[in-house]
């Protein structure tokens, strides 16, 4: 479950997605072309790259090819087309995550510039690079800081608990709310006959204390061990 990923631009956008997925478990690496922004105090666990991530050569010698996911977070939209371009059709990585700064220019992050997903928002951005591989485990979308709630996504594996049982089945937390069923192309409004499915994304709002809860109801009640264990915690 653990992902390589190179995130070029080594901002405070940057090093927030790092910080996000290091702290998840995942081996990163930030790119800074500015030397003054060369700053691995800030992120310790971090592999720190001095190098251009618009240069193919800098690409290369990073070792990009091996990564899951690269993500374009500087504040330049023109150099994260490029990185984004680059890492997908001379690496062929399979998942890129670009940063889009300015709202003029969002039409340009498409596949045909290599982009998988154009997103803002730090969190957000870490949830999407991880969304690959979140199928039996719970992904933060993002946190409303004035409600103190959160927006979470599960995706349900074959063997959850609830796969075939209606939501009304379900025994979900205090605090918590199924907001939305994700199923193919269908975005659905649960109601309390809907059955669950395997393979359903599952969006939640709750609280941050009973994320946990939540996930055990939904995956199991050992899956809050098995996910510290993997991650290292």
């Amino acid at each position: 479950m653990t992902m390589r990923v190179a995130i070029a631009g080594a901002g405070n956008v940057g090093r927030s997605i790092a910080q996000e997925l290091i702290e998840n478990g995942h081996q990163v690496m930030l790119i800074e072309r500015q030397p003054k922004m060369l700053r691995p105090d800030r992120v310790p666990a971090a592999e720190w790259v001095l190098a251009d991530a618009c240069e193919l050569a800098s690409l290369e010698e990073a070792d990009v090819a091996n990564c899951e996911v690269v993500v374009a977070a500087t504040g330049d939209d023109k150099v994260n087309l490029v990185v984004s371009l680059l890492a997908k059709t001379e690496f062929s990585v399979p998942r890129v995550v670009a940063r889009v700064n300015r709202a003029e220019n969002e039409w340009l992050f498409t596949e045909q510039w290599g982009v998988d997903v154009a997103v803002s928002k730090p969190r957000v951005m870490a949830a999407l690079v991880e969304e690959a591989v979140s199928v039996g485990d719970l992904v933060r979308l993002m946190t409303f800081r004035q409600g103190e709630a959160n927006l979470v996504e599960i995706t349900l594996p074959r063997e959850a608990p609830y796969v075939g049982h209606a939501v009304s089945a379900v025994p979900l937390p205090p605090d918590s709310a199924l907001v939305a069923i994700v199923r193919g192309r269908r975005v659905l409004t649960p109601t309390p006959d809907d059955p669950l499915e395997a393979g359903d994304e599952l969006v939640f709002v709750c609280t941050a204390e009973v994320e946990d809860d939540v996930r055990a109801v939904m995956l199991g009640a050992d899956s809050v061990q098995r996910t510290r264990a993997a991650n290292g915690r």
